[in-house]
């Protein structure tokens, strides 16, 4: 999420992201090396796939464009879609709750329930679209608020 957050803030350069991923493992977690290959792939996942995912986002966030949103917000928000789209290795159970509480902790105080609202809702529709998806079960708390 630092990663992202940094990248979104200073315009999106591509061409640095080794290096704040590199600088984000350094300042932040330098006992999780064994995950630093999960870090590069998520975050080049997403940066691939960003116009999908900005798409998806806005398409579940009706009345929220993208560039409104929080940096926060929106960057756990491309983790989680990425992770339910993209990438099969995490459970959707596991994404939505992973995002809720990266918002809960990082985000304002409406932050999870955004989070959730979203997510939540194209988790239901994924489940239609890949009925692999319906096999997972759906995290207690995803129900869209109003």
């Amino acid at each position: 999420m630092q990663v992202l957050y940094q990248w979104d803030f200073r315009g999106k350069p591509t061409g640095v992201l080794p290096a704040m991923i590199e600088h984000g493992i350094q300042e932040f977690g330098t006992d999780i090396d064994e995950n630093k290959k999960y870090i590069s792939d998520t975050v080049d996942g997403i940066i691939d796939q960003i116009a999908d995912i900005d798409v998806q986002i806005e398409k579940y966030a009706e009345n929220w464009p993208i560039d409104q949103m929080s940096l926060v917000d929106r960057n756990i928000l491309r983790i989680g879609v990425y992770e339910l789209k993209f990438n099969d290795a995490i459970p959707s159970k596991v994404a939505i709750n992973e995002a809720i509480e990266l918002a809960k902790n990082y985000g304002g105080p409406s932050s999870g329930k955004f989070v959730n609202g979203i997510l939540g809702a194209m988790f239901n529709d994924l489940k239609k679209e890949m009925p692999e998806k319906a096999l997972e079960e759906a995290p207690a708390d995803t129900t869209p608020t109003p």
